[in-house]
Order: C-alpha cells, then structure tokens, then sequence
C-alpha cells in the first residue's frame, strides 16, 4: 500500500515491482534464521534505558556508542539506528540508479519501518510482562490484522518528505512505545473480564488445528484500543513511502523509467535462494521471533 503514496515520479517503477516489494519485505525474517545480528535490527529495548528513554538515549549512533557503549546497544537492540542506515544506503542506489539495491533496500527497509511502528518491538517485555501474558505479541501483530485487516483503511493520501531523517524515525519509535501500557492493561482486562467460553476458537489451516483468539475477543480488543492496531499500520505505510521518497529526493530525484524494464540480476537472485534456505532449514538466532 506504500506504493499507492508515492508521486508520480516514483509511482510507475515501483508499481511494476510491487509484487517484489510485497514478497522480499518478509526477508530480514527469514535472514533471521541464518545471520548472527539480524534479530537486532527488529527491536529496541527502549525501556531497558530508564524510566525517560527518549531523553537519555542520544538519537546519533556515535553519541549513543560513546555514552553506553556498541555491546550495550546491540545487545538492547538497534532498529531506529538501522532504518537510518538503510535510508541512506537507499540514497546512494538512486544516485547510483542501482537496480538492484534500490528494490532490495525498498523491500527490506519495509519490514523494519513496519517493526518501529509496531509498540512491542520498543520494548523488553515484547511478549508479556509476566506469565499469563505470554502470546500477546502474535496477538496483536498477527491475529488481530488476520481477523481484521480487509477492514482497515490504506489510503492515506501523497508521502511526506523527512527533513530530518532521525527524527523521524525516532518520532515512531516514541508513539510506538507509548502505547506499550495500554497493550497490557486491555489485554489484562479482557483476560479478566471476557467470558471463558467465548475467548478462543479452533482454527484449522491445512493440517494443523491451533487454538487461536476468537473473532469476539479480538474485536473487542480492537474497539478497547480505539483501533489501536490500524492506527500503526497506517503510520507503517505512509512511513515506508515517505523514507523511500525522502532518499529518492536527496539522491537528486533521479529519472526512474530509465530503470522500469530491468531484471534483478542473477546474484540478487542467488541471495535470495540463500535466505529461502536460511528460513527453510535454519533456527532463529538471537531472540525468538515471537510471531512464529
């Protein structure tokens, strides 16, 4: 939906790749399962930084580096860091009109834009504070959009150039961790509240019957929240179109119809045949992907 954001200019090019964009936007997950580090750029443990993170916390990787040292950091987690990069690494492929990097920088930089505007990636207790909340994390990311999502409104209107690309980034990763109490203190109640026999249903797909929340409980979580899980994922798309143009603008708004017609080229494809086998047949390293 990201793509419907952008102008003209960018509009034709990515259009045409869209179906790539969707596909490898799932690839930092399934990298997830084969690359030392990759867990890290998903998350931040905001919270692990004090009670007032967003005013301890330098927003510049050095200053951070400097203050709490690059162990601390990548140990707590470094998506708001690696969107940074990415943006400028997204930059240099348009100036370099980089077939290949500019759609998987644009694909993979989705997923962790995605990330920062999802609150349990902005803190340490990602899937629950204490015992019985274990789950909320698929719960919220997963179930609630499964059962609800053909609902949600994507249209959101033209992209938004950055003028500061950090602040930015790190403006959603603030909104992102304020809701984290709301998360809990509904998901607590409707724990509480909700009645037994109407909370999960036995949901089959393909061989496997799981026991999953039902269409009841996740709507009443929904309004609870103010539709609080559209809300982000409308942040995500307009995000991901807004840094994809705001490197396109600083790389100069290069002319993209001179690319529209290229093919990745073979050794983009044999990554991509890696990290197939890294999802096939790897186990997660670093922290658990909750999701799964």
């Amino acid at each position: 939906m990201a793509v419907f954001a952008l102008p003209p200019e960018m509009f034709s090019f990515y259009k045409k790749h869209i179906e790539y964009l969707s596909e490898h936007s799932i690839d930092p997950d399934k990298r997830s399962r084969g690359i030392i580090g990759e867990d890290k750029k998903h998350y931040i443990d905001i919270d692990h930084y004090g009670d007032h993170p967003f005013d301890s916390l330098p927003k510049y990787w050095n200053d951070a580096i400097a203050k709490y040292t690059e162990d601390t950091l990548q140990k707590y987690g470094i998506n708001p860091w690696w969107i940074n990069k990415m943006v400028y690494s997204l930059t240099q492929a348009f100036k370099d009109e980089d077939f290949d990097n500019i759609l998987y920088i644009s694909a993979n930089i989705g997923h962790y834009i995605g990330d920062a505007c999802t609150p349990l990636h902005s803190t340490q207790y990602y899937d629950g504070k204490v015992t019985y909340q274990k789950g909320v994390h698929a719960f919220w990311e997963t179930r609630i959009p499964e059962l609800e999502a053909d609902q949600y409104n994507f249209l959101l209107g033209r992209a938004v150039y950055a003028e500061n690309i950090t602040d930015f980034i790190w403006q959603i990763t603030k909104e992102s961790h304020s809701a984290i109490d709301t998360i809990f203190q509904i998901y607590d109640s409707l724990n509480l509240n909700f009645p037994d026999d109407k909370k999960f249903v036995y949901d089959e797909k393909g061989i496997i019957i799981k026991k999953q929340f039902s269409q009841a409980y996740v709507t009443e979580f929904y309004k609870s929240s103010h539709n609080m899980v559209e809300k982000r994922m409308r942040r995500a798309v307009l995000a991901v179109a807004s840094l994809w143009f705001t490197a396109w603008v600083n790389a100069g708004q290069p002319d993209l119809s001179r690319l529209e017609n290229k093919e990745i080229s073979n050794k983009l494809k044999k990554e991509h045949e890696e990290t197939e086998k890294m999802w096939e047949t790897g186990k997660p390293i670093g922290r658990p992907n909750p999701e799964e």
